[in-house]
């Protein structure tokens, strides 16, 4: 309590000049009373005299002390108004740093939400991998037309195990453009219920991929580089001849 009271705020010159004006004007009023009027006769007048002359004589000071106040007002209103522009500039960079943690902590989020999907990509990618690999062996291998010889499938599969990634979908993108009747290259796809099981669970699995991708990649750039791989290439085959297949 004691500090704050010894950090009152000191007195503005105005009050300073105002209480001088006061006090000199006083002193000339007692000084007039003392050696023009006398004190014996500024007694015995009369109440109307002695009200004009008070009325008189206290009249500037009254005025004084009116301009001295509206000006302290005035003062005093521009005082708060700087210290409200000071407070709405602190509020306004408070916002901008607020946002600016909005900002941050939502890109860390995304961040954090691509690296996770980066991690599913590649699961999701083996296993799309690994579908197209069924595609190709129910077509080309032993149990299909017996093309691709066992042994040769063999080392197909050993190369996907070691992470040469998209190698069954490249094959069956070649195939598809190697085969110039439409209906034969739905065959490739479509043309068993096994292959039909395996289109569909490729289509499914593909465009799981694409909705989670979406979620973390508000640009799209993640999504046009699934399209536009080896993995996307086939699913947009697969989509094209169901088409065939249903017409």
């Amino acid at each position: 309590m004691g500090g704050e009271a010894g950090e009152s705020r000191p007195r503005d010159w105005r009050v300073w000049a105002g209480i001088g004006l006061t006090l000199g004007w006083l002193t000339l009023g007692f000084l007039y009373i003392e050696f023009t009027i006398g004190w014996d006769q500024f007694f015995h007048q009369s109440l109307g005299d002695f009200g004009q002359f008070v009325e008189g004589a206290f009249a500037p000071l009254a005025f004084l002390w009116l301009v001295l106040g509206l000006s302290l007002q005035q003062s005093e209103l521009a005082e708060n108004n700087r210290a409200i522009q000071r407070q709405y500039a602190l509020m306004l960079r408070q916002a901008e740093h607020a946002e600016v943690q909005t900002r941050a902590i939502a890109a860390n989020e995304q961040h954090a939400r691509q690296d996770t999907f980066i991690e599913l990509a590649e699961m999701v990618g083996r296993q799309l991998d690994t579908i197209a690999g069924f595609l190709y062996m129910s077509s080309q291998g032993s149990v299909g037309d017996g093309i691709v010889s066992d042994e040769e499938m063999d080392a197909l599969w050993s190369r996907l195990s070691t992470g040469e990634q998209t190698i069954f979908c490249r094959r069956m993108i070649n195939l598809r453009f190697s085969v110039g009747d439409e209906r034969a290259a739905r065959d490739l796809f479509w043309g068993t219920p096994i292959r039909a099981r395996h289109s569909e669970n490729f289509t499914l699995s593909f465009e799981r991929l694409l909705r989670a991708a979406e979620d973390c990649d508000p640009e799209g750039m993640i999504v046009d580089a699934l399209r536009g791989g080896a993995q996307g290439r086939v699913y947009r085959i697969i989509q094209e001849l169901r088409e065939v297949s249903a017409a």
